[in-house]
């Protein structure tokens, strides 16, 4: 699905597509014909963007093998699906009953994340879109904050270099422009947008930048319009938007939000839990800390790294994040040029929903899908885009 900004440009809509993790290439293929077709088709759209998760033994194998790749591409487009863009976050095992923090490993200090991610740059180069202008991936936040000696920063360091090369050369070989965005996400290397900035300094804008997930900004209590401007000015370009909401809750020392708030407690994801203080934030690594009541004030709302859906009611005591990820939608492309052109939606958590508002089936989790890609179109024509297909 495509809109287009004034200045020009054609802004990719598409879903991301960890919400259904498989990791063999006949699962992926099924995923196009069970999910994301049907999402197309009850979107009433002629094509519809898919961020794909390739598992690393996915990407591995598709990487060694252009016909394979050829062949996913026709599969693609017999139904009405494009990719611009891959999520190169989790490694493996996403789908696993319980991920937490192993969705961080390995991370940039390790030469695997380098070879995968390259990986997926070359299988992107074979799907995209010949009219589209550039790729993205987005990848985990260098690490999870600790261990972070010195010795990793150095490591990672000649791991994105290295990447870098083989971004060049792909460009050189194949023309395809393939940008990688690092995710900011609390709890991380990168947390906030200071931290993206000084991480950051050095890596060549033409192949490295962020990928802005409007839940995880929520989370961080940070204004998206100061965000923004604070990547502008150091020449960090947003190669992607993940449009997603974090829940929120504004009154957490009432009872009836924390019984509410536990709802939301579960074993396979970490949902990392702030609160605004004096000075800054105070947090948890996951919801089930915060609720034992011993290390969070409760005088302020608390944001919960929980994506919700994006068209869904959130009954109250609790609520979304959607503020912040509007705010952001309007800064992205309410001036005259702009700023990204890869839009994602990111709710990967609709399995793990409290009970009663998870889908019951296949068609409704696509159904579900389509109406969060129907609010994200009619939010982004509100933020001053046309919608086109």
């Amino acid at each position: 699905m495509r809109l287009r900004h004034a200045d020009g440009t054609a802004v990719h809509l598409g879903y991301c597509a960890n919400v259904h993790p498989v990791e063999d290439v006949a699962g992926v293929l099924e995923q196009l014909a069970v999910y994301a077709e049907p999402v197309r088709l009850a979107l009433g759209a002629d094509r519809l963007g898919i961020g794909l998760w390739l598992a690393r033994e996915v990407a591995a194998g598709l990487a060694a093998d252009p016909g394979a790749t050829a062949r996913l591409a026709a599969e693609l487009a017999a139904r009405g699906l494009e990719v611009v863009t891959l999520n190169g976050f989790p490694y493996s095992g996403f789908g696993d009953a319980a991920v937490k923090y192993r969705v961080y490993q390995p991370d940039w200090s390790d030469r695997r994340r380098a070879e995968y991610t390259a990986d997926l740059a070359t299988v992107l180069a074979g799907l995209l879109p010949g009219d589209a202008a550039r790729g993205s991936i987005s990848t985990l936040p260098l690490a999870w904050r600790e261990p972070w000696p010195d010795s990793a920063r150095d490591a990672a360091r000649r791991h994105v270099d290295l990447v870098a090369d083989h971004l060049a050369d792909l460009a050189a070989r194949t023309g395809a422009v393939i940008r990688v965005g690092f995710e900011a996400e609390p709890g991380c290397v990168i947390e906030r947008t200071e931290q993206a900035v000084a991480a950051l300094a050095g890596f060549d804008p033409a192949y490295f930048g962020v990928c802005v997930d409007t839940a995880h900004l929520a989370v961080a209590h940070e204004d998206p319009a100061l965000a923004l401007k604070m990547l502008a000015a150091a020449g960090i370009p947003v190669v992607k938007l993940q449009a997603s909401a974090a829940l929120e809750a504004s009154q957490p020392s009432d009872p009836a939000t924390l019984t509410a708030l536990a709802r939301f407690a579960e074993p396979r994801y970490l949902h990392q839990t702030r609160e605004s203080v004096a000075g800054g934030l105070r947090g948890t690594d996951d919801l089930d800390e915060a609720l034992r009541g011993d290390s969070l004030p409760g005088a302020a709302p608390w944001r919960v790294h929980f994506h919700v859906p994006l068209h869904a009611e959130i009954a109250p005591p609790l609520a979304g994040t959607h503020e912040v990820l509007i705010r952001t939608l309007t800064e992205l492309f309410g001036g005259d040029t702009a700023v990204t052109d890869h839009v994602e939606v990111e709710t990967y958590t609709w399995q793990v929903l409290p009970a009663g508002s998870r889908p019951g089936n296949d068609l409704e989790l696509a159904l579900g899908i389509a109406s969060e890609v129907a609010w994200a179109r009619t939010e982004l024509v509100r933020a001053g885009l046309e919608a086109e297909s």
